[in-house]
């Protein structure tokens, strides 16, 4: 297991305000990650799932921000590269958003994209 390992390294990262958003939602629940995978499936051929999760497998990769963190297994990893985790709070209600830059097209919620 890759403990602590740098955005920069794996290509994942966590913005401040998803940092923040998780620790207040994990708050007290010890060894709670949140866990993002990709799965086939949506409108545009993918889709980001989010799970909190309390184990870990060997090979998950885990990225660390403030306390926060987050948990890619990597089959995900690789459409994941170069991909940050955002949480936003705007007029269209509150979610996690991940900035991908290896998706070309996305649905208009932001849940399913295509590569």
């Amino acid at each position: 297991m890759n403990e602590a390992v740098s955005p920069a390294l794996e290509g994942v990262s966590i913005s401040a305000s998803a940092a923040r958003r998780l620790n207040a939602i994990l708050k007290g629940e010890a060894g709670a990650a949140l866990r993002i995978s990709v799965k086939g499936g949506g409108c545009s051929g993918f889709q980001y799932a989010f799970d909190v999760d309390r184990t870990r497998a060997d090979d998950d990769v885990v990225v660390t921000r403030d306390g926060a963190t987050l948990l890619v297994d990597p089959v995900s990893l690789e459409l994941l590269k170069g991909a940050e985790l955002d949480f936003v709070d705007d007029l269209m209600g509150q979610s996690f958003r991940v900035k991908n830059p290896n998706a070309v097209a996305s649905c208009g919620c932001g849940v399913s994209f295509s590569v």
